[in-house]
């Protein structure tokens, strides 16, 4: 894996080293930091309520589109 350097305020860089664990280098913890971003971003995804609508209210279209004959 090629290397390469990148210009970061010293705040940040603190702040890259508060996530880290004893022995990770700056690329293991941000990696770690991004593969966890990515996770939350598809939970959000998935866990989204947004254009959903409650189990009772689909049954209630379903009666309206395919009502049993009685």
């Amino acid at each position: 894996m090629e290397n390469t350097t990148i210009a970061i305020s010293r705040e940040v860089k603190e702040g890259i080293i508060e996530f880290g664990n004893k022995g990770e280098t700056y690329s293991d913890i941000l990696k770690r930091l991004i593969k966890s971003a990515r996770e939350r971003q598809l939970h959000d995804l998935l866990m989204s309520d947004e254009n959903t609508v409650s189990i009772e209210e689909a049954r209630k279209e379903v009666e309206k589109k395919w009502s049993r004959s009685k």
